[in-house]
């Protein structure tokens, strides 16, 4: 998991800001939150190393530990216990303001932002909407989702490969979202660590591009057993592609046996009206 991959515990260390906002504040604001709570030993620190004095030689070496794979273990189920405390403690504001909260997920480059701004234009007058965007950096997706003229906030993880609990309560706050109103997630970019990591949502849901490939359910299934909904994206791109959607469904099938999937484009709208009617039965209203 995330010790391995390098992310370590990226919830302290996620910078949130809204289009427009001057970093430092932000930054202020992370020194304060990040030096008010207690913190996981760093393992990229230089306490690895240790220092010694022998015969009158300073040098640095690493310990070889026979119980370090017990101990990666205990490091990674803590991570993962305090994340789902914390989820819980999201999922309970989100029922109490009625908010429809959802994760999306994909590898880079699948649609998702694209997605979410025609969803918006074009759904913005039946529902209120607000953004929490995740990306390692800049915040290129949150301007884009601005132009829509509905509440976003950028999380900038850093180093961090998802977005966990800690930093979508952080959001939370910061957003401000109207009850009884979609908040729309867009995750980092990975079909690995966020699949893990438990943020208090409503629903999940995958978009998979036609150019991805039929086999990332078979590649990534902990993702897609995770997930409510398959969005197979791009589908205008099918007649240029040697891309069989029946062996995607098939694929995905095979590990989710309760995964739903929904073919569409969303650069071009085709197939776009299932998805709306997804979205709006799954926030308790009445297709139209």
């Amino acid at each position: 998991m995330c010790e391995n991959c390098g992310c370590g515990n990226p919830g302290e260390k996620a910078i949130i800001r809204v289009p427009g906002e001057d970093l430092k504040n932000q930054e202020n604001e992370l020194h304060e939150h990040y030096h008010s709570h207690p913190h996981s030993y760093d393992p990229g620190s230089d306490h690895n190393h240790h220092q010694h004095n022998e015969s009158g030689h300073d040098h640095e070496h690493e310990h070889d530990h026979p119980e370090i794979n017990r101990k990666i273990v205990s490091v990674e189920t803590d991570i993962l216990l305090a994340n789902n405390l914390m989820a819980e403690r999201n999922r309970g504001v989100f029922e109490a303001k009625n908010l429809t909260v959802i994760n999306l997920m994909s590898s880079p480059g699948s649609g998702k932002t694209t997605l979410l701004e025609r969803t918006i234009n074009d759904l913005k007058e039946k529902i209120k909407f607000s953004v929490i965007e995740g990306d390692q950096q800049t915040m290129n997706d949150a301007e884009r989702i601005k132009v829509t003229g509905v509440p976003v906030v950028q999380i900038n993880t850093g180093n961090g490969c998802h977005l966990d609990a800690e930093m979508i309560n952080r959001a939370i706050k910061r957003l401000a979202p109207v009850d009884g109103s979609f908040v729309l997630i867009e995750n980092v970019g990975n079909l690995v660590c966020p699949s893990l990591f438990d943020l208090g949502e409503t629903c999940r849901v995958v978009v998979m591009s036609v150019t991805e490939g039929e086999d990332k359910p078979l590649k990534y299934p902990n993702m897609f057993r995770s997930v409510t909904l398959c969005i197979l994206n791009k589908s205008d791109l099918l007649p240029y592609l040697d891309y069989d959607v029946s062996k995607a469904v098939e694929f995905g099938l095979r590990v989710n046996s309760r995964l739903q999937f929904i073919e569409l484009s969303a650069k071009t709208g085709a197939g776009i009206e299932a998805w709306y009617e997804w979205l709006l039965i799954h926030g308790g209203l009445k297709p139209t």
